[in-house]
Parts: C-alpha cells; structure tokens; sequence
C-alpha cells in the first residue's frame, strides 16, 4: 500500500502583480546601474506570466509606482538600504506574519475535500524554503485547523522547488509503515519576501518570475480509491551543476542563484536517467499519461519538453499555472498536479520539479 490523496487545496495572497507592475517595481527598486536599461523590459515582457500573487504587493506596490510612503514598509528604498533592500530580519518578520495563515487556508481546503475531521491527522509535513521560524508553521496548523497535539511533525526545509515532492515522498512513507496513519503535507512559500535590489542579471530575472503561494495534500493508505496514489519516487542529482542553482542566507534576504545553464543542463541529463527510473517501475516515456513539471521558468519547461520529447498539450497545465501563478517555488508543482486532476487525466501521471543541487526529483502517481 501507498500514499492516496483523497484532499488537494490551494492558496495565494489576495493582491497580485502584473507584467507591467512589475518592470516599473523592478526599474525604481533595482540597483542604480539597472533603472535605465535596454534588457529588463524584455525580459518581464516575455517571462511567459500574467500574473503573481505577492503577500508585498497591494499597497506597497502603489507606494513604490506612486512615490507615496502610505505603508511604511520597509520593502521601499531609503537612502540607507538603497541597492539591497530590508535585512534577512526584517523580511522574516513578514514571513512570521503571513506564512502561517496562508498554508492555513491551503491545508483548511486539502481536508476538506477529503473530509477528514482535525482529529483524523495523525502525522503533519510541513514544506518551506523562504522563512524561519521556531514555532513554525506546523504550529500554526495544529493551532488553527485544531489537530491533536499528539500529531507527528515533520519538517522539509531549504530543499527549494521540488520540496513539495520530498515532502510527499515523507508522507509516504509515514503512511506506507502504518495503516492507520492519516497523513497531511503542507507547502507555503513567500518568495517575493527575498525580492533582490542589485544588479545581478540572475537575480534580476528570478525578482520577475517567484511569487507566493501554498498548496496542502492529505491522505492515507489503504483500500479507498483514489484517482492519485503515489506508487514511487526518485531522485537524480545532475552531475557538475552545484554552482549553477543555489539559495543562501543573506544579510538582505535569502539570495538565489540561477545560472544560464540550468536550461541545458536539465535538457541534457533528464531523459537518461528518468528513462531508466521508469523502467524501473515498468514503464516507458509513452506510457505516462499526464505531466505534472514544475515551472521554473518558461525556459526550464521548455528544456523538459526538448528533453522528454514531449507535445506543447503535455505541458500545458504547467504553463498555466506559470502564467496565473509564477513560480510559488514548492507548492507550485501541487499547483499543476491539481489542474490536472481537475481537467480529468488519468494514470501513470509523473511530477517533476528541479532545486538547488541541480537535483531532479520525481514522484509517480497511478
């Protein structure tokens, strides 16, 4: 027996971003050397999204293309952090604030469908990448979905934008041990908290394509179907590609890097070894009947479709959610599994999603 989710929620701030609000954000907030340039325009002209649901934007976001002071963030440059923005402790504090009630509502959502009572829960993953805090976000969901205070905590932190599909691969085998486990997996990120100010192209481009959001799964093992049951998981760290995705703690934010090469590199190791991982589970490329691919980047997406040989229709849950969405790091992939139930696919269905490392991870569902 495996993992069966019988509950998906999802979540995303109320204010969002557009394109266009976002380039004029990005030409006052970036380091000088930037404001005027040729290059920025494009690049949020053709970043492949509509728009990203930011727990920053809203007011402050006003404040920064009107010139107004009306919030008092500290996300607004002053002439003391011009050029780098607020410290890893201020931006933490938005973090305490606001990540808590988002997976909140995602995790609220998740049990519901499932129709799981608070006191069914017997184990707890939590999933983030973009804030510390001790209680956690764990705490918060037992606190406001009022589970057991005997419920098993688990934590997956710093794994970045596969860390939803670690998490289930948690939850998997919490439920896979114990049949009577009820299992509830909770990802939230706040990404637009690690906003970048300088002029690092690299960090340029991720400030026009991260954005905010949760996604939460609960589920067990056992006889009830199911239309998604995770049957296997695998990991790939691509070879010499340590230096080409990473995420550091900063004296400004959490600063990531996403180097030109992470295309190619997933374009060229991809195929070898999911091929083989597949086989391992008894299947091919041909048999797998949905794509749940984490959307990095419309770059990234497009490096998996060169890779696997697939069809622009395989990949379109994941452009969507991209374009809606961005990229909500962890929670995104769960994002893209959720369109695709919704629009009815059928097993084998395989997500994957790619993190600092350069590492693949998979995970398949019947």
């Amino acid at each position: 027996m495996s993992l069966a989710i019988h509950g998906l929620g999802t979540a995303v701030p109320p204010e969002h971003i557009t394109p266009e609000q976002g380039l004029g954000v990005a030409r006052f907030m970036a380091g000088p050397d930037v404001r005027t340039s040729t290059w920025l325009g494009p690049v949020y002209a053709n970043s492949g999204n509509a728009r990203r649901h930011l727990v920053i934007a809203g007011g402050v976001v006003q404040d920064i293309l009107n010139g107004t002071r009306l919030t008092d963030s500290p996300f607004i440059p002053t002439r003391e952090n011009d050029g780098v923005g607020p410290t890893t402790g201020e931006r933490l504090r938005v973090y305490t604030e606001f990540a808590g009630p988002l997976a909140l509502r995602a995790a609220a959502a998740a049990l519901s469908e499932a129709k799981y009572r608070p006191d069914d829960i017997t184990h707890l993953v939590t999933v983030s990448c973009t804030g510390f805090l001790a209680p956690g976000i764990d705490m918060a969901l037992i606190g406001g979905l009022k589970l057991k205070p005997t419920v098993q905590r688990t934590h997956v932190g710093f794994m970045g934008c596969h860390g939803a599909l670690n998490g289930l691969r948690v939850a998997n085998a919490f439920a896979t041990a114990d049949p009577a486990a009820r299992v509830l997996v909770a990802a939230v990120e706040l990404c637009s908290l690690h906003y970048y100010y300088g002029n690092a192209a690299d960090k340029l481009v991720a400030n026009a394509i991260f954005a905010d959001g949760a996604a939460a799964v609960a589920g067990q093992a056992g006889a009830v179907p199911s239309p998604l049951e995770l049957v296997a998981s695998g990991s790939c760290v691509i070879p010499e590609s340590n230096e080409d995705m990473a995420w550091t703690v900063g004296d400004h934010g959490f600063e990531m890097t996403l180097s030109r090469r992470v295309p190619g590199l997933i374009a060229k190791n991809l195929r070898p070894w999911l091929e083989g991982w597949l086989r391992d589970n008894g299947l091919s490329l041909a048999d797998v009947k949905g794509w749940a691919v984490h959307p990095g980047g419309p770059k990234i997406v497009s490096a998996v479709e060169e890779s696997l040989g697939l069809t622009a229709a395989d990949l379109a849950a994941s452009r969507g959610v991209f374009a809606e969405h961005g990229n909500m790091s962890s929670p995104t992939v769960l994002f893209v599994l959720d369109r695709l139930r919704r629009q009815g696919a059928t097993g084998p269905i395989v997500a994957l999603g790619f993190g600092p490392g350069l590492v693949a991870e998979a995970a398949l569902f019947a």
